[in-house]
């Protein structure tokens, strides 16, 4: 992923590549992250996706954003 260090995954992320995952991320649709070092060492980023599940995608997929706390509170509520 982007604009994150090897060790530390945003919170939220944009989608930019969506490629053969179309049913399950839409492009440019900001995502809550799930934090998984393990996974964001193997290159890969834990989203809830479409699905409203978590899912590994891999990371270069995504940018991670901050986001105003209004926007995340409705984001966080869509997601659960």
């Amino acid at each position: 992923m982007r604009e994150t260090s090897k060790d530390s995954a945003p919170r939220f992320a944009v989608c930019v590549d969506n490629s053969d995952y179309e049913g399950s991320l839409e492009l440019h649709k900001i995502y809550a992250v799930v934090g998984d070092p393990e996974a964001l060492r193997d290159g890969d980023l834990r989203v809830i996706d479409e699905s409203g599940e978590d899912y590994l995608y891999a990371a270069e997929r995504f940018v991670g954003i901050d986001v105003p706390g209004a926007v995340e509170r409705a984001i966080l509520k869509q997601a659960s």
